[in-house]
């Protein structure tokens, strides 16, 4: 079955930086459009950031360009979010997912805390 597992998240400075993970399985992953998602307490879950199947495009958020990177490894099925100079406002849980014949998949996310 499809399943996309982050992991990666934790407690982190303003100013520092983390390196999320996805893995993926279950499906063919080198063809599809992978996506980070999060959501903050109280607000609504936000697309962060997108790369197309083969990595040549990536598309962001204004809030986070400059800032995070988002990359892939097709050989290893895995989606990397890289995010520096984290502010206090990116505290959110972090969502990878993908959409399969028109059903979007989740992963469980993974829990990052920017605070000093």
């Amino acid at each position: 079955q499809v399943q996309v597992v982050e992991s990666g998240g934790g407690l982190v400075q303003p100013g520092g930086s983390l390196r999320l993970s996805c893995a993926a399985s279950g499906f063919t992953f080198k063809i599809y459009t992978m996506s980070w998602y999060r959501q903050a307490p109280g607000k609504e879950r936000e697309l962060v950031a997108d790369i197309s199947s083969a990595g040549g495009t990536t598309n962001y958020i204004d809030s986070v360009k400059g800032r995070f990177t988002i990359s892939r490894d097709n050989a290893k099925n895995t989606v990397y979010l890289q995010m520096n100079s984290l502010k206090v406002e990116d505290t959110a849980v972090y969502y990878c997912s993908t959409t399969l014949w028109g059903h979007r998949y989740w992963g469980q996310g993974t829990q990052v805390t920017v605070s000093s």
